[in-house]
């Protein structure tokens, strides 16, 4: 579980910062410290760095991201987790994101509220 979630977020991340630079000859690279860093100072995980290293070497082991270069990128194997990851959790995001974007009592003239 702990893998996967970092495992997503590596690829959620990889898409967002690439999107930065769509239609560039580049491609967004990161290392494991700065990762690491982005993690914790967003409030992502609540690990302690170590932990996250091992979370990352874990990923490793199981072929699912490799670290060359000082580069971490997701290899074909995380890539096709990382889809599937996405399709599983985006429909909740895109609703959380519907809900909070708008009054959700505006979708609707019906609302009901009552006394307690």
């Amino acid at each position: 579980m702990t893998q996967n979630f970092i495992l997503f977020t590596l690829g959620r991340w990889y898409e967002q910062a690439n999107e930065k630079i769509k239609g560039k000859p580049l491609e967004v690279c990161v290392s494991k410290k700065v990762f690491i860093e982005l993690v914790t100072k967003a409030g992502i995980a609540e690990k302690q760095e170590r932990a996250l290293y091992k979370n990352l070497e874990t990923l490793e082991k199981k072929k699912l991201i490799k670290y060359e270069n000082k580069e971490l990128m997701l290899t074909n194997k995380g890539k096709v987790l990382f889809e599937k990851l996405d399709k599983q959790v985006m429909p909740y995001i895109r609703l959380y994101e519907k809900l909070k974007s708008k009054d959700h009592t505006s979708y609707t003239k019906k609302i009901q509220t009552i006394l307690r």
